[in-house]
């Protein structure tokens, strides 16, 4: 059975988007780790889906048999990115940092894939992720400053929210690829990029 990728961009800045350059090298190490492994690939920083809206809401609560035909028409989409996360191995996530936090795109798309009964689920001792285990997660992290460590640590929504929101699926196998430091100057845009490629490589490697 071939492996199966999803690759995930968020940033809309094309080709100089840094978390795309490391995205495509994660993707070509696994194709070349992996003969014969499938891509699915979604550019959301350029055709994102649609934010959640009242409709949508309305049909995760409503069981499918009492969904109205709009209901039904509205939670297509939703079910099929969740359908297709539970279906992929491995899961490469392109997520550049703005203002502390994630891109939009790239949260209305998790917005899509975090449901009730498909990929979590309550149960009487606490929610419970349902992403089968065994699956990868790579998160490539680019931003501007330094928020691994040091003053702006706190300042971190964007790791951490990517690990915690994942984790709370069920994702156990996570990677980070980072990529910070990109608006200091030459020498910490090198440095960044170097570190980013040797993380790339060990990435691959556990994958």
């Amino acid at each position: 059975m071939s492996v199966k990728i999803l690759q995930v961009d968020s940033s809309p800045l094309g080709e100089r988007s840094v978390s795309r350059k490391f995205t495509a090298a994660v993707v070509a190490g696994l194709l070349a780790k992996h003969p014969g492994a499938t891509v699915a690939s979604h550019d959301y920083g350029t055709a994102p889906l649609p934010h959640l809206d009242g409709t949508t809401i309305a049909a995760f609560f409503t069981p499918p048999e009492k969904r109205s035909p709009e209901l039904a028409e509205a939670i297509k989409r939703s079910d099929a990115a969740a359908a297709e996360l539970l279906a992929s191995d491995i899961i490469v996530i392109g997520a550049p940092m703005w203002n502390f936090g994630i891109p939009s795109a790239l949260k209305a798309w998790i917005d899509h894939i975090v449901r009730a009964g498909i990929t979590f689920r309550y149960t009487a001792t606490g929610p419970e992720g349902l992403v089968p285990a065994g699956k990868k997660l790579i998160i490539v992290s680019a931003r501007g400053g330094i928020y691994s460590e040091g003053p702006a640590l706190p300042y971190d929504h964007q790791e951490t929210y990517l690990q915690g929101i994942f984790g709370f699926l069920g994702f156990r196998d996570i990677s980070v690829v980072r990529a910070e430091g990109l608006a200091l100057g030459e020498a910490a845009v090198a440095q960044a990029m170097q570190t980013a490629e040797g993380q790339v490589a060990q990435a691959v490697d556990a994958a």
